[in-house]
């Protein structure tokens, strides 16, 4: 990848989509990874006003911290970025307080866990509304595209998704090339849903870059009849992901009705 050029292109893109869209500026979720630091980071270069939101629900304190150090280094570094932290964590105890109360099960799990998704997107747009900008998207094309990796209406309800294009390597090589911070860069990642310490790979079963070698070898058109031991179940692993997370990654079905019955 030629990362000057791929950074230059997305910043570019990013200037230009504001500039018809005729808004102020970007606001994006800064959750201490990698994904977020570097969108937060190509949207503050286009010189635009960049909006970094904290939204800690239960959050692990390292997760804080490094989102903390990520903020601090952008608003060293580019005036045009402004920072707000909204804890939503009393949010969401009302709304566990409020909901039928059902047995606990990983299904409920699951559920609070997409909850949590949904109540950041719906401060990411209320900010938006309130100043005039976009919700930037944090999503790469592993999560995006390959196995559906995020919650539908949550971190994937957002204006536009400057990093969606690129494989999680590709999010790292450039991250590093714009100096996020090493903590950042070196830390595991995970989506911080659950308010435990467990990993992306603990939840999927296969690293990044294992997904990322299933994704390539998808689009080769090779099946599972293809590779034997762990590259065999990591196949299965990304192939069963795809297929039943499609409803994320396709246009909402919609209902035709026939001309000649409406």
């Amino acid at each position: 990848m030629k990362t000057e050029k791929v950074a230059e292109y997305i910043i570019k893109w990013l200037k230009e989509y504001a500039e018809n869209a005729k808004v102020k500026g970007f606001v994006i979720g800064i959750s201490g990874g990698i994904d977020s630091a570097l969108t937060s980071t190509l949207c503050a270069k286009t010189g635009f006003p960049t909006l970094c939101v904290e939204m800690p629900i239960h959050q692990a304190p390292s997760q804080v911290t490094r989102a903390q150090e990520h903020i601090t280094q952008l608003k060293s570094n580019f005036k045009n970025v402004s920072d707000v932290k909204v804890d939503l964590t009393s949010t969401f105890e009302d709304f566990k307080n409020v909901i039928p109360n059902v047995a606990p099960s990983a299904t409920v799990d699951l559920s609070l866990a997409n909850t949590r998704a949904r109540l950041r997107m719906t401060t990411l747009y209320y900010l938006a509304g309130l100043h005039g900008y976009l919700v930037a998207g944090t999503g790469n094309k592993v999560e995006d595209f390959g196995v559906g990796f995020y919650t539908k209406y949550g971190d994937g309800g957002v204006d536009l998704s400057p990093i969606a294009d690129l494989m999680k390597s590709e999010v790292y090589e450039l991250a590093a090339f714009l100096g996020v911070p090493n903590s950042i860069q070196e830390a595991q990642p995970t989506d911080g849903l659950f308010g435990d310490s467990r990993t992306d790979e603990d939840q999927i079963g296969a690293s990044y870059d294992e997904l990322e070698w299933a994704m390539n070898m998808q689009e080769l058109g090779k099946s599972e009849e293809n590779f034997e031991g762990r590259n065999q179940e990591v196949f299965k692993i990304y192939s069963r992901l795809n297929r039943i997370n499609q409803h994320k990654m396709l246009p909402i079905p919609i209902c035709e009705i026939p001309k000649e019955i409406k």
